[in-house]
């Protein structure tokens, strides 16, 4: 079997040599008949073939188009905060890949920790999930993380997110590629949102956009950055990030995109020594734990740093002798805020107008 890492440095070409040429070829055979499937099932979708649930309430979805991590987490986030301090009841509702028996997965744990007082539901059937958000908990408005290929839930406001380090998915859908659709599902969006847009130069973003759009020209288009902000500790204790100044770190991490949080190591300037990558919703094992211990020691590293992702699954404050910090980020909107805000405001206000 391969890895996560060794399937995204196959699909993307990186990898040379006959075995990788090889499962090129193999997933080149598959990729007509995923597509084929795919498309099949969105035209099913969009002529009334598979009925789609409507609730009485707002719906909106944080989605994308490709496999991994594009930053949908800390667009949950953000919604979820900008509707919670206009008075607006939120809850969230996820597949939650990962789970077992019930338990909350790594991203359902983080969004405990930043949001504690926002329901957050983790089912297969995001109707049922919405269904109870509303009866349960009395849910003016629903968040759907990870929902736009989950379509049995009508939605008010579809968000797609494109990752700007790795935007198209090498060019094809899955398993060639790391594309979950065709490009050309861009099309059932609302809104367009560029994340990590900082990484690119304004020639290349607006290369993206004029790609991208080609498939929606309504849509309103975000760019979105993803800024350290400080580290935290298992315990919620919070540092600022010169904290790690002067450090010597390795680093960790089991995310489906680890491009991103090198790039964020890189914003903080911190003297990290090496890095190592997980499988993305990796189950952190005594194990793993007692090899990072080693690892650490054979770098006579000071401190460790991961993701807060990964925090909450290890939840100990040290591996070995030496301190665990993740590093948090924050969503900054640097283009486009003001025509969501306008979209939200909307939603907002019938959410409110229907529970009053």
């Amino acid at each position: 079997m391969l890895s996560a890492s060794e399937f995204r440095e196959i699909v993307s070409d990186r990898k040379s040599g006959f075995r990788a040429a090889l499962w090129r070829g193999l997933f080149a055979t598959i990729e007509p008949f995923y597509s084929a499937a795919v498309r099949y099932r969105n035209w099913r979708f969009d002529t009334g073939r598979i009925p789609i649930a409507r609730m009485e309430v707002p719906v909106v979805s944080v989605g994308n188009l490709t496999l991994g991590g594009t930053g949908k987490t800390p667009m949950v986030e953000w919604l979820a905060r900008w509707f919670t301090d206009r008075g607006v009841c939120v809850a969230l509702v996820s597949r939650g890949y990962g789970a077992v028996d019930g338990l909350e997965n790594d991203e359902a744990k983080e969004l405990h920790q930043k949001l504690p007082s926002v329901p957050h539901l983790l089912t297969p059937k995001r109707a049922v999930g919405a269904r109870e958000a509303i009866d349960r908990y009395g849910a003016q408005l629903i968040i759907l993380d990870d929902g736009f290929q989950h379509r049995s839930l009508a939605r008010d406001l579809d968000i797609v997110l494109v990752d700007a380090i790795e935007p198209y998915g090498f060019g094809h859908v899955f398993p060639r590629g790391a594309l979950r659709e065709p490009l050309a599902g861009f099309a059932r969006a609302q809104v367009i949102a560029l994340s990590r847009s900082d990484a690119l130069g304004e020639k290349a973003r607006q290369a993206i956009q004029a790609r991208v759009t080609s498939y929606n020209r309504t849509a309103i288009w975000l760019e979105l950055s993803h800024v350290p902000q400080g580290v935290r500790g298992s315990g919620g204790d919070r540092q600022p990030l010169d904290h790690l100044y002067g450090k010597r770190l390795l680093a960790f991490c089991g995310i489906g995109n680890p491009a991103g949080f090198r790039r964020a190591l890189e914003q903080c300037g911190y003297g990290v020594v090496d890095i190592r990558e997980f499988p993305d919703h990796h189950a952190y094992s005594p194990g793993d734990l007692s090899k990072l211990d080693h690892w650490a020691e054979q770098a006579k590293a000071d401190t460790i740093v991961c993701t807060h992702k990964d925090l909450v699954k290890i939840g100990q404050p040290r591996i070995g002798a030496r301190p665990l910090w993740a590093l948090e980020i924050r969503l900054a909107i640097s283009r486009g805020q003001a025509d969501l805000e306008s979209q939200l405001s909307l939603l907002a206000s019938r959410a409110l107008g229907q529970s009053g």
